[in-house]
């Protein structure tokens, strides 16, 4: 009888990703997966510590498995990434039954620690260096974890896959931990990469999202020769099967012409560009060491609407960052009016230990005013979002068909008829009636009505998308 595991995960597309490999890596080992962790053999948890919720969560889910610990002992407990990396032997104290403490860059040593803190009913300590206990060398070689295991049950839908081709950060912004959780930049080999792309095409997966940090920033030098992520793009839309590419998230310095280039060039390529702002002002984005100005966002702005005029850019936002004032944030709000972002996804500053604005700067924004900014930006941001989603309406949409709608796994529907939902080419929702023969393929869908975050549609029948993989609306 195979052995059962529970995974839970926090946080970013690269935690899903780490949790994919994690799980892929453990079923060689002869685990099965459980959804239910009184089940399980070995309970993980793959942590985020972006904000100080996520964090809770964590601590709140440990603490009602000391109960559980006590009746079976040789359950192995595990706290995995960056909240690991951040917290390490702190996270003992907090719950002393945990087993097991691992960064990101040591997952691929899960299955040997979880076996050895049963064996010898001892904790294991795993963690990649900081960025001052070594040298650069040492340092980054700490914090490598790629391992090429994947696992398509373990995605979202077997038809998306996210393809890691950067870890680590060096930016340093001052509100953020992952230049300490997830070490110094790095990109991997871009033969790796594609090579990596083959594999998820073979599994049945039409559309992959590139991840990094700042994952326009990828550079990979080999001997005199140096790899662009437009460079990287036409490699990957060179694999047969894989239809579409995403990218995210990118950093607005970083956002060359080449790259603007390779994406209006290749079909394959989603003019969909995540570009964080992060702030409206110049003042705000200094103390968050943001490392560009407005004025160096608006010209990328400008570059972008010159050479892809059809792309949807995205942003995201921190409200009540250390200082901010309504001068400040009236400042963002005149920013999301004037670059109209797709969406935006907003924040309320939250101070996080071992980053440079908790040592130097105070959180002196008090909490009622972040949450009513919240809520101010939020609302204009759905207003734009509706208005600018009303213009698809009478049009035809390429629609990449993910599976059942959130309707429709709430009702727990079945059978071949149900709502279906999946995404454009430029990442926009789409809800419609289909069957289950339709999950996986292009269909043509043209929108009667939509909303600041989904538009809704029919099946154009008799028609076919460039894959051919149109399927008629009703079963024969």
């Amino acid at each position: 009888m195979g052995k059962k595991l529970y995974i839970e995960t926090v946080g970013c597309q690269m935690n899903v990703l780490d949790s994919e490999m994690v799980v892929a890596s453990l079923r060689h080992h002869g685990y099965e997966l459980t959804g239910a962790p009184r089940w399980a053999d070995a309970i993980l948890f793959n942590t985020c510590s972006v904000r100080q919720h996520a964090e809770d969560k964590v601590y709140s889910a440990l603490g009602t498995l000391k109960q559980l610990k006590r009746q079976r002992p040789d359950c192995v407990i595990g706290v995995l990434g960056c909240m690991a990396q951040k917290d390490q032997r702190k996270i003992f104290e907090r719950a002393p039954y945990v087993d097991l403490v691992v960064g990101p860059g040591q997952l691929h040593q899960i299955p040997k620690l979880i076996e050895r803190a049963r064996r010898e009913r001892t904790r294991q300590v795993a963690v990649s260096l900081d960025r001052t206990s070594g040298s650069a060398d040492a340092i980054r070689r700490s914090h490598e974890t790629f391992d090429p295991l994947r696992d398509p049950s373990m995605r979202p839908t077997p038809f998306q896959a996210y393809l890691r081709i950067q870890i680590g950060c060096d930016k340093f912004c001052t509100y953020c931990v992952v230049p300490n959780t997830r070490g110094p930049e790095q990109g991997r080999a871009p033969g790796e990469i594609v090579a990596e792309a083959r594999v998820l095409a073979d599994q049945g997966c039409r559309e992959v999202t590139l991840l990094g940090q700042t994952v326009n920033s990828y550079r990979y030098v080999e001997g005199e020769k140096t790899t662009r992520l437009s460079d990287l793009l036409e490699s990957v839309a060179q694999v047969d099967g894989i239809e579409r590419i995403k990218f995210v998230t990118n950093y607005p310095l970083d956002m060359t012409d080449d790259l603007l280039d390779a994406v209006r060039e290749l079909p394959k390529c989603s003019p969909y560009l995540h570009v964080p702002l992060q702030s409206g002002s110049d003042a705000v984005l200094r103390r968050m060491k943001r490392g560009y100005t407005v004025a160096q966002y608006d010209e990328m702005m400008q570059r972008i609407g010159e050479r892809l005029p059809q792309a949807a850019v995205a942003s995201d936002f921190i409200v009540g960052f250390c200082g901010e004032t309504e001068e400040d944030f009236e400042q963002t709000m005149e920013a999301v009016r004037r670059y109209r972002f797709k969406n935006s996804f907003i924040f309320k500053y939250s101070e996080r230990p071992g980053t440079k604005a908790a040592a130097r700067i105070p959180d002196d924004v008090p909490y009622e005013v972040k949450q009513r900014r919240n809520r101010e930006l939020l609302a204009l941001q759905n207003a734009i979002s509706e208005e600018d989603n009303q213009r698809f309406i009478g049009e035809k949409v390429e629609v990449l068909v993910e599976g059942p709608s959130k309707a429709a796994r709430q009702k727990g529907a079945s059978g071949p008829q149900m709502q279906l939902t999946g995404r454009t080419l430029c990442d926009r929702i789409v809800v419609f009636d289909g069957n289950e023969r339709q999950i996986g393929h292009f269909l043509p869908v043209v929108i009667y009505e939509a909303n600041a975050h989904t538009l809704f549609g029919e099946v154009v029948t008799g028609e076919y998308c460039h894959d051919g993989g149109a399927v008629p609306l009703s079963l024969p």
